[in-house]
């Protein structure tokens, strides 16, 4: 997939507004109960992510899970790290 451009990034992080853009990538922290809860999310995340063909970076810390999405292949961002942030935003 082609990098977005600035605008076409700004566009687009309108659209999963809990996503901050930081270096090249897509980043959010979800909060759960305990540790427990994390794991449970981070095997939630495996599935849709697979079946993309597109692996976030992952931050597990007791009850914090950091997701990070970038295509590092492209070099940047990309389309599909859009909507993968969309389908684990969803979770």
């Amino acid at each position: 997939m082609p990098l977005l451009d600035d605008g076409e990034i700004q566009k687009k992080a309108s659209q999963v507004p809990q996503w901050s853009v930081k270096d090249r990538s897509l980043v959010r922290t979800f909060v759960f109960e305990n540790f427990i809860g994390s794991i449970d999310f981070v095997n939630r995340l495996v599935e849709p992510a697979e079946a993309a063909g597109h692996h976030p970076d992952l931050t597990i810390s007791y009850n914090k899970v950091t997701v990070s999405l970038t295509s590092h292949d492209a070099g940047g961002l990309t389309e599909q790290d859009f909507q993968l942030a969309q389908v684990i935003s969803g979770l």
